[in-house]
């Protein structure tokens, strides 16, 4: 069965937390990666999810504005949101609400710079 290329759907981040626990509920079995992109502007935040069995990807997009970067964490539903989070944390400086242990994981704790913010 050839892989799905996958669907991209831009959401808010109040959207975000319902939004992935529908992606669980479907079979969406991998959080795959969340990665960060500084707009200037604001924060776009990047979900890239897998659905192993049905060779089937999802992408979600969501935006932060600068006066607050924070967003609901994904860690209670897949565990690898907790150290992929903890690394968008450390390199762009955003918050996720109700994450287990947010601290830094590549750069020294006593740094109070976010190494990849533009801004």
């Amino acid at each position: 069965m050839p892989a799905d290329t996958g669907r991209q759907v831009d959401i808010s981040k109040e959207a975000l937390l319902e939004t992935a626990r529908r992606l669980k509920n479907e079979g969406f079995n991998d959080l795959h990666c969340i990665t960060a992109v500084d707009r200037k502007d604001g924060i776009e935040l990047v979900y890239i999810f897998y659905a192993m069995d049905k060779h089937a990807c999802t992408i979600l997009r969501t935006r932060l504005t600068l006066d607050d970067l924070s967003a609901e964490s994904l860690a209670h539903i897949w565990r690898s949101a907790d150290w992929l989070e903890r690394e968008v944390y450390d390199l762009f400086g955003v918050k996720f609400l109700n994450h287990p242990d947010l601290k830094r994981i590549l750069n020294p704790d006593d740094w109070t710079i976010h190494p990849l913010r533009k801004t």
